[in-house]
C-alpha cells in the first residue's frame, strides 16, 4: 500500500521518534486493523463467537473487542444491521475501557459521533444509569441516533449543543466525561485520505486552541470525585500532552492518574510538551508498537467528593392520559415487559422513556430519551428503537427469518406467513431486526425506509 504524506508530518515524525522512526512509517505500508465489538446488550461475548461467521481474533485491552480479517465484511452482514456488534478501530477501545463507567453512572461522551465510543460506554452501564451523547454536528448527530438505536440502548439522552452551552445547565453534574477531541488525525492516516490531505502544522494548532476550550468546558461538568478521560486519535504533542500540561496548569483541581498499560502501550512524553512529569501516567497507542492505529489517552479525576444520594431516579409522569393509556394498551397486547417501570414523556407526538429527570431547558435536544414510538390516529405505532431493544422473549409474536426472507424484509417487501394477527417482533437467528405487522396472513413491513437496501 503506498500512500502519499505531508513531508512537514514525516520531519515532525523523524524528530519524536528518532531510532523508531523508520518502523513507524514502515506501518504505512501495510494494511490497517480492523476491528469490531460485541454488543452485550443484546448478545454475550461467548454466545456471539459461537454463531459468528468472521475470522476474529482478540484485542487485547478489551474483552469484548476482536481484530477481524480484512476479507470479511461484517458490515454487510445481518448481524450488523441486528446491533450485535459495532465495527471499531481497535485501539479507539482502550479510550472506554479506560473511563471505566459502571452500571449506575452518570456520563457525558461530549463529542459522541458517530458513536462508537457512546455504545462502548452504554454496554459498561447494561441499562443502569444515564449516558448523554452530544454532538455539536447537526449532520452527524443523526449518524449516532442510529447507532445508539441499533445497538437498541434505552437509557440514553441525544444532545445536539455546544460545550460552552452545556456547563451552563450541568455544572457538577455528571459523575464521568468522555472528551474524545476533535483533532489533526494523525491516527488515521492509514484509514483515511481525508485526514491526510487535510493536514497541516497549522490545523494541529487550530485543534489544540479547541481542544483546550473544550476541556475548560468539561471540567465544570464533573462532579467532585469524578472522572474524565481525554482522548484523541492523533500523535501531536500540541494536541495531547500539550493541552494536558496547559488543563493541569488552569486546573489546580484536577489530577492526572494512572492507567493500566497493556503490553505495547506507551507512556506519555512530558519532554515533548516541556510539561510536568506527571504526564507519563498518560497512554499513547502506536501503530508500530502494537495492533492499532494509534490513540492518545490522559485519565484526569478531580479533587474532593460528592453524595452517592446524588444519584436519584425521580419518575417522570406522562402528561396526557390517552398517550399513556395507547402505550399500555400496546404493551398489554404485544410485550412481556413489565412496563409500569417505564418513565414517561410526551413530546409532539413522540412517547419517550426518560430514564432520570434532566433539565434540558434551552438545549438543543435531538431525543430526550429512549423513543418508544409516537400517536397515530388514536392508537400507538412502536418504533424501530423499541423493536432494537427488545428480545424474542419480550413480545408476545415474534418470527424468524429465514433465507430470502432475511434480504426481503431488509429490502422493505412484506412476507406471506401463518401468523396471529397483531405486531410482530422480526429476528434473525432470534435477535431483532424491526417491527412487522400481521394481518390476515401478511406481514406488513415497518423497517425504516432509510435503512432498506
Amino acid at each position: 500500500m503506498i500512500m502519499k504524506i505531508k513531508e512537514d508530518f514525516v520531519n515532525k515524525m523523524r524528530f519524536l521518534l528518532k531510532d523508531d522512526f523508520e518502523k513507524f512509517m514502515r506501518e504505512y505500508e501495510k494494511e490497517p486493523y480492523r476491528g469490531l465489538r460485541v454488543n452485550t446488550l443484546k448478545i454475550s461475548v461467548d454466545e456471539f463467537l459461537r454463531i459468528s461467521p468472521f475470522r476474529l481474533i482478540s484485542v487485547p485491552w478489551c474483552d469484548t473487542g476482536f481484530y477481524y480479517d480484512q476479507n470479511d465484511k461484517p458490515g454487510k452482514h445481518y448481524y450488523h444491521d441486528a446491533g450485535l456488534f459495532y465495527i471499531q478501530e481497535p485501539s479507539a477501545m482502550a479510550v472506554v475501557e479506560a473511563l471505566n463507567p459502571v452500571p449506575g453512572d452518570i456520563v457525558l461522551d461530549l463529542s459522541a459521533a458517530p458513536g462508537g465510543k457512546s455504545t462502548h460506554i452504554a454496554s459498561k452501564l447494561n441499562g443502569e444509569g444515564l449516558l448523554v451523547s452530544n454532538e455539536i454536528n447537526s449532520k452527524r448527530v443523526k449518524v449516532l441516533a442510529e447507532n445508539i438505536e441499533r445497538m437498541g440502548i434505552r437509557n440514553a439522552v441525544i444532545l445536539n449543543e455546544s460545550p460552552e452551552k452545556l456547563e451552563k445547565t450541568f455544572k457538577d453534574y455528571f459523575d464521568k466525561i468522555l472528551v474524545d477531541a476533535p483533532c489533526s488525525g494523525e491516527g488515521m492516516f492509514r484509514k483515511d485520505e481525508t485526514a491526510r490531505d487535510e493536514w497541516s502544522l497549522e490545523n494541529v494548532l487550530s485543534c489544540a486552541y479547541r481542544q483546550k476550550k473544550i476541556l475548560d468546558s468539561a471540567s465544570c461538568m464533573l462532579k467532585p470525585g469524578g472522572i474524565m478521560v481525554y482522548s484523541t486519535c492523533t500523535f501531536s504533542p500540541e494536541e495531547n500532552e500539550g493541552v494536558i500540561d496547559y488543563f493541569l496548569k488552569n486546573h489546580s483541581d484536577f489530577e492526572l492518574i494512572e492507567i493500566y498499560k497493556h503490553k505495547g502501550f506507551d507512556n506519555g512524553h512530558p519532554e515533548w510538551a516541556n510539561g510536568c512529569s506527571d504526564l507519563r501516567k498518560c497512554v499513547r497507542l502506536w501503530p508500530h508498537l502494537l495492533k492499532g492505529e494509534g490513540h492518545f489517552i490522559a485519565k484526569l479525576r478531580k479533587k474532593g467528593s460528592f453524595n452517592e444520594c446524588d444519584k436519584v431516579n425521580k419518575k417522570l409522569n406522562i402528561k396526557k392520559t390517552a398517550a399513556k393509556d395507547l402505550f399500555y394498551d400496546f404493551g398489554r397486547k404485544h410485550l412481556n415487559l413489565y412496563l409500569y417501570e417505564l418513565n414517561l414523556q410526551q413530546i409532539g407526538q413522540h412517547v419517550y422513556h426518560v430514564p432520570y429527570e434532566i433539565n434540558l431547558s434551552g438545549l438543543r435536544v435531538f431525543k430526550p430519551g429512549f423513543d418508544l414510538g409516537q400517536l397515530k390516529k388514536e392508537r400507538f405505532e412502536p418504533s424501530h428503537w423499541l423493536a432494537m431493544s427488545l428480545k424474542k422473549d419480550d413480545v408476545k409474536m415474534f418470527y424468524d427469518l429465514k433465507g430470502k426472507e432475511i434480504e426481503s424484509y431488509i429490502h422493505g417487501e412484506t412476507l406471506n406467513v401463518e401468523i396471529d394477527d397483531g405486531w410482530v417482533l422480526l429476528t434473525i437467528d432470534g435477535y431483532s431486526i424491526g417491527w412487522g405487522k400481521a394481518v390476515k396472513g401478511v406481514i406488513k413491513n415497518f423497517y425504516p425506509k432509510s435503512l432498506r437496501k
